[in-house]
């Protein structure tokens, strides 16, 4: 009968301490997810034309990207502010890699330069590098993006969260393929006007390339006789 008081006792004691035991382990820290980042992309250009932007190229092209403030928003802001201002208007692109990208927005035409505005932090997210995707150039460091940015031509996954997707191509693609290659090209593609569309400018007009002209070809005169007697012998030079 004692040894049954005992062990009950002992269960009822387990039971009224298993609690207290509970509240001294350590506590998991609970995060508040952060809110989700759409990725859906608003391909109608009459909605918000404050977040597109219209390249209108030299190769008479018009490119309109749907700029992403909830993806990157600092770096839109960068863009239409330099966009406003002219900044990208007569720039080249100057790093076009067939199969990878095109690049542009350096006034130099080099990949060196930017803008006198200062670097951004970065802003990566989680929107895939894909086919139209723009993003913005930087040196290794992370933190120095300025006015550089590329549009991509085919999916590369290897740039995502490594560089500030902030953008996507929604009408125009075949005008960024169009785009001449090389580092730089040997006749770059340029920005003639960037602009917003709620700026409402119009589309530049764009003269067609002059044709390359014929190489014109001069008959030479014939050689004025010779007499035999005025002939030397050629004296052979030595090499040296």
């Amino acid at each position: 009968m004692l040894r049954r008081s005992v062990t009950a006792l002992a269960l009822g004691l387990s039971l009224v301490s298993g609690p207290a035991f509970a509240a001294k382990a350590p506590k998991v820290p609970v995060t508040t997810p952060a809110p989700a980042m759409s990725a859906v992309v608003d391909m109608d250009p009459a909605h918000e034309p404050d977040n597109i932007l219209a390249l209108d190229l030299s190769n008479g092209g018009r490119v309109l990207i749907r700029l992403m403030p909830n993806w990157a928003p600092n770096h839109v802001e960068r863009v239409k502010q330099l966009t406003k201002e002219g900044f990208y208007n007569g720039l080249i692109f100057h790093r076009v890699i067939d199969g990878f990208m095109a690049q542009t927005g350096d006034p130099t035409g080099t990949g060196q330069g930017g803008s006198k505005l200062p670097d951004l932090k970065a802003e990566f997210n989680y929107m895939p590098h894909i086919r139209g995707t723009v993003s913005m150039a930087r040196t290794n460091e992370p933190d120095t993006a300025n006015s550089q940015f590329f549009i991509v031509f085919y999916p590369r996954f290897a740039l995502d969260h490594r560089y500030t997707n902030f953008g996507r191509v929604i009408a125009g693609m075949d005008e960024v393929d169009a785009i001449q290659r090389g580092e730089p090209p040997a006749n770059p593609t340029k920005i003639v006007q960037a602009s917003l569309l709620s700026e409402n400018k119009p589309k530049p007009v764009i003269a067609p390339p002059a044709p390359i002209a014929a190489p014109s070809v001069v008959e030479a005169p014939a050689p004025a006789p010779v007499k035999a007697a005025a002939v030397k012998p050629a004296v052979k030079r030595k090499p040296r």
